[in-house]
């Protein structure tokens, strides 16, 4: 039965993916009325390994984003009653006292290292080894945008007024304070995750980040008002002024709160740039030692993730490489690229004949930095269809054994599974889910999970709701159901204990072999 559209209170939501900023209107239904879609360029590279992006061209999109839905839908402006964001994560910016801009923004992509040796003292490296927990110190201090600024640019940090993430940088724009989510803050800041606040003064945070409290926004919960859009964010971006902006989360935090997920017995999947498995989880887990949950978009609430790194990103990879056919004929009839890509495999079994591959194609797999992808079993009956759907099943494959370690660790059965990102409209990537996870595989009524989350966090915060279950019982609901098929279970079962569990253990001292000879990928 169609939804009920409540036009007279609208929320709008921003999100600014990795992707594209996309701007909706949702109504209190969690009907998206209206949605713009801007895309953007990730990043720009001066050096080998590095991400960056120019904030203000961020902001330019976030304005002619916004400016051009509100033109559209000029006569529904009066009945927005909240404006709320979520954005890409771990994206940093350094700016000055007006919120300027001090240098590009590190984009989450940056492969750029800091100098692990400049903050760690050799006498304590032997006492890390010792406990297994060197690697994991090691690579925090040195995936810290903040410790190679402070280490290659001293001068811009010794400017920098604010170190923000994305969204306190968009925030910051829209109604002058320098205030942030708890939910935001993923990556490598002296923040304390079981507090929900910055870290404690005696805590090692500060000691392996180097950055102030005072280059640090204020924090306050999800659905809670960060500021009022000024006479000035108004002008540039459409939105009426004086409307409160409502603190939501991260894009994954959101995605997961607007895919209905509130308990862990719900897997949220994530068919994304980045491929995750996650749970909601009102309980503190650490999934790897010494490497916390992340905050999730409800207050007081956590969510743990496993992630394949370039997921869905190998997908986009595929098409480039091999299905100009397919993305033409989307082209040409204005249909989803999925819709082709499922028909070239319509005619592969499940299992693809015994084609397995590995989806680790860019290095960085938590356990082993020069992990590499590879694609095994391959026979003369295999073609770019095989291909297509064995990348299918080896990034299903991968996610469910991340949904095995979140079982062990949470101690609670993941019973079904509700499947979000831009793979999720696959109707193919869908039914090999639940195949291979033996488990109902849901996907939600909207692509737009990550701005309905957003949007779920401003209705509690406009008392549309009185509790955020309430909101999500309102706000979300399931659209198309894939159950698993029986034979297809015990096959992939057998695939994935035979061989999948088994093809990285094989194979991980020839990938330390490729990388002694090639130099690929370059130690750290």
């Amino acid at each position: 039965m169609p939804q009920k559209i409540r036009a007279e209170e609208l929320i709008l939501s921003i999100d600014a993916g990795t992707q594209s900023i996309r701007a909706t209107l949702v109504d209190a239904e969690g009907n998206i009325l209206d949605i713009v879609k801007t895309p953007i360029q990730p990043y720009f590279s001066e050096n080998p390994g590095w991400a960056e992006q120019q904030p203000d061209y961020y902001w330019d999109v976030f304005c002619k984003t916004t400016g051009q839905l509100l033109q559209k839908q000029e006569p529904l402006k009066k009945n927005i009653k909240g404006v709320t964001l979520t954005t890409q994560r771990a994206t940093m910016i350094n700016v000055d006292k007006n919120g300027t801009p001090l240098r590009p923004a590190i984009v989450w992509l940056d492969q750029r290292k800091a100098d692990s040796r400049r903050i760690m003292p050799g006498v304590l490296r032997p006492v890390m080894k010792t406990v297994k927990l060197l690697d994991t110190l090691e690579g925090a201090i040195q995936d810290c945008d903040a410790n190679w600024i402070r280490q290659q640019q001293p001068e811009i940090w010794e400017k920098t007024y604010k170190y923000l993430v994305l969204s306190g940088f968009f925030t910051h724009r829209l109604t002058g304070e320098f205030i942030d989510s708890v939910a935001n803050n993923i990556g490598y800041l002296p923040f304390n995750n079981k507090t929900y606040q910055w870290a404690g003064k005696l805590d090692f945070k500060w000691w392996i980040f180097k950055i102030g409290r005072e280059k640090l926004p204020d924090l306050i919960k999800p659905s809670e008002v960060l500021g009022r859009i000024t006479k000035k964010a108004s002008a540039e971006t459409g939105i009426p002024q004086g409307l409160p902006v409502f603190a939501a989360g991260s894009d994954k935090g959101c995605e997961i709160l607007g895919s209905g997920c509130l308990t862990p017995e719900i897997g949220c999947l994530s068919f994304g740039t980045i491929a995750t498995f996650d749970v909601a989880t009102p309980k503190y887990v650490e999934l790897y030692p010494m490497i916390p949950p992340y905050p999730a978009s409800v207050p007081d609430a956590y969510y743990t993730e496993v992630s394949i790194f370039r997921g869905f990103w190998m997908v986009s990879w595929f098409k480039e490489e091999f299905g100009l056919q397919e993305c033409m004929l989307a082209e040409k009839t204005a249909e989803p690229p999925e819709k082709f890509f499922d028909s070239l495999i319509q005619h592969v079994p499940a299992g693809s004949k015994g084609l397995m591959l590995q989806p680790y194609w860019t290095p960085g797999r938590e356990i082993d930095p020069f992990a590499k992808g590879s694609i095994i079993g391959f026979g003369d009956v295999h073609s770019r269809a095989y291909v297509y759907r064995a990348l299918l099943e080896g990034l299903v494959y991968g996610l469910r054994e991340g949904g095995e370690l979140t079982q062990r660790k949470t101690k609670i059965p993941v019973t079904r599974l509700r499947v979000s990102g831009g793979g999720s409209q696959s109707d193919a990537a869908m039914q090999i889910t639940a195949d291979i996870f033996g488990m109902t595989a849901e996907r939600p009524h909207t692509f737009e999970t990550s701005a309905l989350g957003a949007a779920i966090d401003a209705a509690v915060g406009l008392k549309l709701y009185s509790d955020f279950p309430s909101a999500v019982k309102a706000m979300t609901r399931m659209g198309k159901v894939f159950e698993p098929i029986h034979e297809n279970c015990q096959l992939y079962d057998h695939l994935y204990r035979r061989v999948y569990l088994k093809m990285y253990e094989r194979l991980q001292p020839l990938y330390k072999e490729i990388q002694d000879i090639t130099g690929y990928p370059a130690k750290s």
